[in-house]
């Protein structure tokens, strides 16, 4: 009898998408880190001056 070798799975290109996935989401946290610790300029304190004013 034949054995019926039906692979349900491509580790490779899995792996592959796991490893993109993971670049992405570190990208993302780098960028919301980055924009969360930014300077803060001097443009935020005039606009609260107009608004009072």
């Amino acid at each position: 009898m034949k054995t019926l070798f039906l692979p349900l799975v491509d580790w490779g290109m899995g792996t592959f998408i796991i490893g993109v996935f993971a670049v992405v989401c570190i990208v993302m946290v780098a960028v919301v880190y980055s924009l969360s610790r930014g300077s803060k300029t001097n443009n935020d304190n005039s606009s609260d001056n107009e608004i009072g004013n």
